[in-house]
């Protein structure tokens, strides 16, 4: 299996900024479909992001598009998530994942390895 962390999160004001990473170990980086989601207390995970394997595709939720920018190096196995402009709805703590998925998907079960997961608190 695919081995994934996340960091960067953290505590932010509204209106600001963070990037999280997330490194992946194992074999392969490359071969996986990626994405983020995230999860509020008393909430369902929600899907935010995903990328394709080489990078050429992005995916995004509608209320994330031109705040939220994901992107891979796959040199460093690592995939991003900047997010700017954050509100405090998008409080939660956010995931990363990977699958050998055919296409884009916004199902958590499509993917197959989970991340720790990394707090990310917008404060008003």
């Amino acid at each position: 299996q695919v081995q994934l962390v996340e960091s960067g999160g953290g505590l932010v004001q509204a209106g600001g900024s963070l990037r999280l990473s997330c490194a992946a170990s194992g074999r392969t980086f490359s071969t996986y479909f990626m994405g983020w989601f995230r999860q509020a207390p008393g909430k369902e995970r929600e899907f935010v992001a995903a990328i394709s394997r080489s990078g050429s595709t992005k995916y995004y939720v509608d209320s994330m598009k031109g705040r939220f920018t994901i992107s891979r190096d796959n040199a460093k196995n690592t995939v991003y998530l900047q997010m700017n402009s954050l509100k405090p709805e998008d409080t939660a703590v956010y995931y990363c994942a990977a699958g050998n998925l055919r296409g884009y998907s916004v199902a958590p079960n499509r993917y197959d390895y989970w991340g720790q997961g990394t707090q990310v608190t917008v404060s008003s």
